[in-house]
């Protein structure tokens, strides 16, 4: 069985005030886009995505992964990603359809992951897909504000090929997921019925 208790001392590990760091990054981002100063906005965004990548590198290279991290680090990529959305939806209505996806599936990924908490499983941390998942909406939003820095109006192609790039990897995290998901589930009843 996994134990996804954690202890005090999790709370102030390298990776995990890194993951901090993102939560906060959060509040700065909506700020200055909705002030449309697009470029601190994807300041933000850059430095948010590179704490993303930085906190695991630091678990594993400080050996400081931890059952706290673990449920963090999804967290604080869903609120980033739910942040955005809204930000893009009032900045670009249209888009609507797509980014409801991308909302749904953050939704149905942190119901699964506290299914599995409530079974006192870990929830499993990102994999390949998710990570890649990820950086495409990482860089599909930092080129959507480029391109309205550079040029001072939205592209709508373009914002509707990126969305569309991210919400099909998202999907395709999101099917990942669902296969560790009900492995782990069965897996726990099968433990289960042999007791």
């Amino acid at each position: 069985m996994n134990d996804w208790s954690f202890k005090p001392r999790e709370l102030v590990t390298v990776p995990n005030l890194i993951t901090y760091l993102r939560f906060l990054l959060v509040y700065p981002f909506i700020w200055f886009f909705i002030n449309e100063n697009y470029i601190m906005a994807g300041i933000m965004i850059g430095l948010s995505g590179l704490s993303d990548c930085f906190d695991g590198f630091f678990a594993r290279k400080l050996n400081q992964v931890t059952s706290l991290g673990k449920i963090l680090d999804p967290i604080a990529d869903k609120v980033t990603l739910v942040a955005v959305a809204v930000c893009m939806v009032v900045y670009e209505p249209k888009i609507m359809p797509i980014m409801m996806i991308l909302v749904a599936k953050e939704f149905l990924m942190l119901l699964g992951g506290f299914i599995l908490l409530l079974r006192k499983l870990t929830p499993p941390p990102a994999n390949i897909f998710g990570k890649i998942a990820t950086l495409v909406f990482y860089f599909a939003i930092s080129l959507i504000i480029f391109i309205k820095i550079v040029w001072g109006k939205e592209n709508l192609t373009v914002i509707t090929i990126s969305l569309i790039a991210v919400a099909a990897a998202m999907l395709l995290a999101l099917v990942q997921y669902a296969v560790v998901f009900f492995r782990m589930n069965s897996k726990k009843n099968k433990e289960t019925a042999e007791k």
